[in-house]
């Protein structure tokens, strides 16, 4: 598979892997910080811009990565929506309308 064409059609998707990465890199070196530092009170400013960067950085690639599943379900029912617009206009009918399809009666 291509991956430019990959990445050009799944943007939310490849942003998502992006930034995740980005969050873990960054909550790993904010433990590295941790580790080094001896005292609590040193340990404070890794926590704050390691742990919670990298917890917002994970956030917006989970919201980015479900914005681009809810985005193949709307193509989906867009689709779905389409054919029954199209079997609606040649005169198809519906499943559940009441009618029978094999020529006959209702059967009971």
């Amino acid at each position: 598979m291509d991956v430019k064409r990959w990445v050009r059609h799944q943007w939310d998707r490849a942003a998502a892997v992006v930034v995740a990465c980005g969050g873990l890199v960054v909550l790993f070196l904010g433990l590295a910080g941790v580790n080094r530092a001896h005292l609590a009170t040193q340990q404070i400013p890794y926590l704050a811009s390691g742990g919670l960067l990298g917890l917002f950085l994970l956030g917006i690639a989970a919201t980015l990565w479900l914005s681009a599943d809810l985005r193949d379900e709307w193509r989906k029912l867009d689709e779905i929506h389409r054919d029954l617009r199209v079997a609606r206009d040649e005169g198809v009918p519906a499943a559940g309308d009441g009618r029978d399809r094999s020529g006959g009666g209702r059967r009971r």
